[in-house]
C-alpha cells in the first residue's frame, strides 16, 4: 500500500528526513522559524527574492539548531561566530543573501562584540535574534538579557545585573533597521522580516520568545501557555518611538516595534565605492 504523506506549504524550505526536532514542547524558535519561512515563501512568490541566495547561519544554542532543519545553504558555526561567518558569506559573493538566526547568548553574549561591529560597519546582513532570555541548551544561566531580578541556575537570588536593550544597542552601532517583535505576535514579526529582506546594510529583528521547561518553569510558570500567556501581557506595541524610549523590564513592561529604518548605504555598496575611488 503506498503511503500517502501530507504536504506542509512550507516543505520546501524544510528537511522533513531531520524531524522531529530537539526543541522542548511549547518552545517559541518553531513559532519564529515560521514566521522567516513564510516571509521568504511570500516574497519568492512575488518575484522579490531568490531563496536559493539565502545563507543561513547560525551559531550554537537552542535557536542555532534550526540550521539544521532548513533547506537553505546553512552554516552551524562556533558559538558568538554566526555574524563574522555570515560577514565572510557577503564579502565573498555579494549576490548571497546572508540570514544570521540565532539565540541572544550567541548574539549579544558571547559573539557580542560581533553584533556591535557588524552594526558600526553597517554589513549586509539581517539578524534575527531569538530572546528566551536565558542560556537554555547548558543548563538556565544568566544571559545578557535575562531581566532584572529573575531566577537563574547562576543567579538563585535573582539576577542582579541589568540587562542589554539589544534594539538600543543595534542603533547606537549604527545598523539600518532595528525592530522587536514577539512570536505572541507572529504576523507582525512575518512582515517585519519581509521588509528588513529587501534592504540592505545591518538590520536586526530580535524576538521575544518563551522558554517554558528552563526559563518558565524555574520562575514559577508550570505550563508553556501560562508563559505565552504572561508574555503576551507583558509586551506592548508601540510606534513612532526612539530606540532610547523603549522599555526591556519583565514587570514594567517590554516595548514591540519598528523602531530604526534608515537608507544608509550598506558595507558592501561603500567598500566598492572606495575600491573604484582608489583605482588609477
Amino acid at each position: 500500500m503506498a503511503v500517502i504523506r501530507n504536504i506542509h506549504p512550507l516543505d520546501r524550505f524544510l528537511r522533513p528526513e531531520r524531524l522531529p526536532h530537539m526543541w522542548c514542547p511549547g518552545c517559541g524558535i518553531g513559532i519564529a522559524l515560521s514566521a522567516f519561512l513564510r516571509a521568504v515563501n511570500e516574497l519568492e512568490e512575488e518575484g522579490r527574492i531568490d531563496s536559493r541566495k539565502i545563507v543561513f547561519v547560525t551559531g550554537i544554542g537552542c535557536t542555532a539548531r534550526a540550521s539544521g532543519y532548513v533547506r537553505f545553504d546553512a552554516a552551524h558555526t562556533p558559538h558568538g561566530r554566526a555574524i563574522p561567518y555570515a560577514m565572510g558569506v557577503k564579502l565573498a559573493n555579494p549576490d548571497l543573501i546572508p540570514v544570521v538566526f540565532s539565540g541572544d547568548g550567541d548574539i549579544v553574549g558571547i559573539g557580542g562584540n560581533h553584533f556591535i561591529h557588524a552594526a558600526r560597519r553597517n554589513m549586509d546582513m539581517l539578524v534575527i535574534m531569538v530572546n528566551n532570555m536565558i542560556y537554555a541548551l547548558t543548563g538556565g544561566q544568566v544571559a545578557p538579557t535575562t531581566p532584572e531580578k529573575i531566577y537563574t541556575t547562576t543567579t538563585p537570588w535573582g539576577n542582579p545585573e541589568r540587562p542589554f536593550n539589544a534594539v538600543t544597542l543595534a542603533w547606537i552601532a549604527g545598523a539600518n533597521y532595528v525592530a522587536r517583535w514577539s512570536v505572541t505576535h507572529p504576523e507582525l514579526l512575518k512582515n517585519s522580516i519581509k521588509k528588513a529582506l529587501l534592504m540592505e546594510g545591518f538590520r536586526f529583528i530580535e524576538v521575544l520568545s518563551i522558554c517554558p521547561e528552563v526559563y518558565g518553569r524555574h520562575i514559577g510558570f508550570r505550563s508553556p501557555v501560562e508563559l505565552y500567556t504572561h508574555l503576551r501581557k507583558v509586551v506592548k506595541i508601540r510606534g513612532k518611538i526612539r530606540p532610547l524610549e523603549t522599555e526591556y523590564d519583565w514587570e514594567r513592561g517590554i516595548t514591540l516595534g519598528e523602531f530604526v529604518v534608515r537608507d544608509e548605504p550598506g558595507f558592501v555598496r561603500r567598500l566598492m565605492e572606495v575600491v573604484k575611488g582608489g583605482k588609477a
